[in-house]
């Protein structure tokens, strides 16, 4: 999923993708399918256009209007 930042990053974009993937894995684990919205913001949090805090509050806004 986020293979090409693994490969060819940054060792800041090397374990922001680890990190994601892991997470991401977590959440499969447990029958859960994540939304290409999270995936959008888990590849702005890699590139770092965006804050892990932006992150949360992103989703949580996500989630609000649902």
């Amino acid at each position: 999923m986020f293979e090409e930042y693994i490969t060819n990053g940054t060792l800041e974009q090397k374990e922001k993708a680890r990190n994601w993937q892991t997470a991401i894995g977590l959440q499969g684990v447990d029958g859960l399918k994540v939304s290409p919205y999270l995936i959008k913001l888990a590849r702005e949090h890699i590139e770092g256009t965006i804050s892990i805090d932006e992150v949360e509050k992103k989703i949580e806004e996500y989630h609000n209007k649902k």
